[in-house]
């Protein structure tokens, strides 16, 4: 977990979720998840974060509860939320309610391209009540998502989006 040092000059924060064998990136099938360690995706985070005035609160677990208590305690503390639940998107109803009883803007990223892939990652039964959706761009994934969210936040032209919305 990333505890960051100082506040955003934006006053925004932004909870940053990694699901299940995340801890793994970088060894993993890299062929299928790239190069990037974690340690890679979360430095990436915190450079983007900070040129956008972002804070972020960085929290990776392979636990599903875990996962649920940081979504329930970002509310009143967080503005949004950018997630990769891993396994956990195809199977977890309870972090799909619990992102969606917190009501906080949530953009869903995956470093591969999950509908490329076998059948059963290609649904999401988080995407229903995620602002957004981006897939297959490796760690870019993560990087676009944390701008798409920064729009939704700060009401950017060109980055206030609704629905789900599929790159990749």
């Amino acid at each position: 977990m990333i505890n960051p040092t100082e506040h955003s000059s934006s006053g925004l924060r932004v909870l940053v979720l990694h699901g299940p064998n995340l801890n793994l990136l970088g060894q993993r099938e890299p062929g299928v998840y790239g190069n990037s360690t974690l340690a890679d995706v979360d430095a990436a985070l915190q450079r983007l974060a900070a040129d956008l005035g972002i804070e972020v609160h960085i929290v990776q677990s392979n636990h599903e509860g875990v996962l649920i208590d940081e979504i329930h305690q970002a509310l009143g503390q967080e503005d949004g939320m950018l997630k990769n639940a891993g396994a956990y998107t195809h199977t977890s109803i309870a972090l799909r309610d619990a992102i969606s009883g917190v009501k906080l803007p949530a953009v869903e990223v995956h470093l591969s391209n999950i509908y490329a892939r076998e059948e059963f990652r290609r649904h999401s039964v988080l995407a229903s009540v995620c602002r957004g959706q981006i897939t297959g761009f490796g760690l870019e994934s993560y990087l676009l998502g944390l701008r798409a969210l920064h729009g939704i936040l700060t009401h950017t032209p060109g980055g206030t989006f609704s629905g789900t919305h599929r790159v990749g």
